[in-house]
C-alpha cells in the first residue's frame, strides 16, 4: 500500500510539474525566435567584423550569391574570398562549439543536479584536450572514410575524466558540489600537467598543440566543420529527445525511478552524449572554459528551469556568445589575436565566483 500511495503521489506531482511548465510553453517559440535573431545578428557581425572590415550589406550579397538568390558583382574579389573562404567557416566552427559546449553544460547541471557542472570546471574539457593531444604529437592519420578520429580520441579522454570526478565525488546516491569541484580541478590539473609535457617535447606541433590548450579558431576551415558534425549533430538529437526526462532528473531520481524511467542507464547515456559533444568541440576549437557554465545559468535565471526550452536556447545563445567572444578575440589586440579561451575566462571567472556566493546560501536554481 505504500508503494502504491508513493507511486500516486510520484504520479500526481509529476502530472502538476508538467501542467506548470506546460503553462509556458506558448512563449517557447517566441523565445526561440529570439534566440535565433541573436545568433544570426552574431553570425553577421562576424563575417562583416576583422582586420578587413566588410560592410554587412556586401556580407548579405555574398551569402546570397552562394545561395543562388542575388549577384555578388558589386564585391571585391578579396572581399568574396574573406567571407567565403576565411571567416565564414570559422564563424560556423564557433557556432558549433559554442551550442555543443553551452548544451553539455546544461545537460551535467540537470543529470548531477548541480548548478555549477561545466566542461571545463570538471574535467571533461582538459581531458578531451589532452586525448586530442596524444593524437597530434603521434603524427597518426587521423582522417578515416571522410572523419576525423581527432573528436574520438579525445572523447575517451573526456569520458576517463568524468568516469574519474564522478567517482571520487559521488558520496552514495549524491555528489556534493564541494567534492565535485575539488575533484574537477584536480583532474584538469594532471590533465593539463601532461598536456604541457607533451608540448615540451614535441615542437614539431606545438603551435597546434597550444591552440588546443587555450583555445582558437584561427585554424578553423570547411573540412573541420564537417569534422565535428557527425559527432555534435547526433548527440543534441539524443539529449534534446530526453529533455524531458532532464527535467524529472533535475527534480528527483526517486520519483523518475517510480515514473518507470532507468535512472543510472539514462545517466550513462546523457554523459556520455554530453562528453562526445564537449570532446568534439574541444577537438577542433580546444579548450575554451565556462561558456557551458555562462549560458545555462544567464537563460535560467531569466527563463526558467524548463529543459525542453532551456536546452534549444542553450545552442542558440552559445553559439552566438562564442561568436561575440571571437570576434573579440580577433580584434582586440591587432594585428594578433587573442586566445578565445582567454576572452571566456574574462567573462566566466566573474561569473562563476557570482555562483560560490550565492552557493552559500543554497540558491543555486
Amino acid at each position: 500500500m505504500n508503494v502504491l500511495r508513493r507511486t500516486r503521489t510520484a504520479d500526481l506531482a509529476a502530472t502538476t510539474a508538467d501542467e506548470l511548465l506546460d503553462a509556458v510553453r506558448g512563449a517557447l517559440w517566441p523565445r526561440l525566435a529570439l534566440g535565433t535573431a541573436l545568433l544570426l545578428t552574431a553570425v553577421l557581425l562576424g563575417l562583416a567584423i576583422g582586420p578587413t572590415t566588410i560592410s554587412p550589406l556586401d556580407t548579405l550579397r555574398v551569402l546570397l550569391s552562394h545561395a543562388g538568390i542575388a549577384s555578388d558583382d558589386s564585391v571585391s574579389t578579396a572581399s568574396q574570398t574573406i567571407i567565403w573562404e576565411v571567416r565564414l567557416p570559422r564563424v560556423l566552427l564557433a557556432a558549433v562549439v559554442g551550442a555543443s559546449l553551452a548544451m553539455s553544460g546544461a545537460t551535467y547541471q540537470g543529470v548531477f543536479r548541480n548548478p555549477l557542472a561545466d566542461p571545463y570546471l570538471i574535467g571533461v574539457a582538459t581531458g578531451a584536450a589532452l586525448g586530442a593531444t596524444i593524437v597530434v604529437i603521434s603524427d597518426t592519420n587521423v582522417a578515416w572514410h571522410g572523419l576525423s578520429l581527432l573528436p574520438l580520441a579525445a572523447f575517451l579522454g573526456a569520458l576517463a575524466s568524468v568516469a574519474v570526478v564522478y567517482g571520487v565525488a559521488r558520496v552514495g546516491p549524491t555528489v556534493p558540489v564541494t567534492t565535485l569541484i575539488l575533484a574537477g580541478v584536480a583532474v584538469s590539473a594532471l590533465s593539463t600537467a601532461i598536456t604541457s609535457y607533451l608540448m615540451i617535447h614535441n615542437t614539431t606541433n606545438a603551435g597546434l598543440v597550444f591552440s588546443v590548450t587555450l583555445g582558437s579558431f584561427n585554424t578553423a576551415t570547411w573540412s573541420k566543420l564537417l569534422w565535428v558534425l557527425p559527432y555534435a549533430i547526433p548527440a543534441a538529437i539524443v539529449i534534446l529527445a530526453h529533455r524531458r526526462i532532464i527535467n524529472v532528473l533535475s527534480l528527483d531520481e526517486e520519483q523518475a525511478r517510480y515514473l518507470g524511467i532507468d535512472v543510472e542507464r539514462t545517466k550513462l547515456l546523457l554523459l556520455g552524449v554530453s562528453s562526445l559533444a564537449a570532446a568534439a568541440a574541444v577537438s577542433v576549437g580546444g579548450t575554451i572554459g565556462f561558456v557551458g557554465l555562462i549560458v545555462p545559468h544567464a537563460i535560467r535565471l531569466v527563463w526558467g528551469p524548463d529543459n525542453r526550452f532551456l536546452l534549444p536556447m542553450s545552442m542558440l545563445i552559445g553559439g552566438a556568445f562564442l561568436i561575440t567572444a571571437d570576434i573579440f578575440a580577433r580584434t582586440l589586440d591587432r594585428p594578433a589575436e587573442i586566445p578565445v579561451g582567454i576572452i571566456t575566462a574574462f567573462c566566466g571567472v566573474p561569473f562563476f565566483l557570482y555562483l560560490l556566493r550565492r552557493a552559500k546560501t543554497g540558491a543555486y536554481w
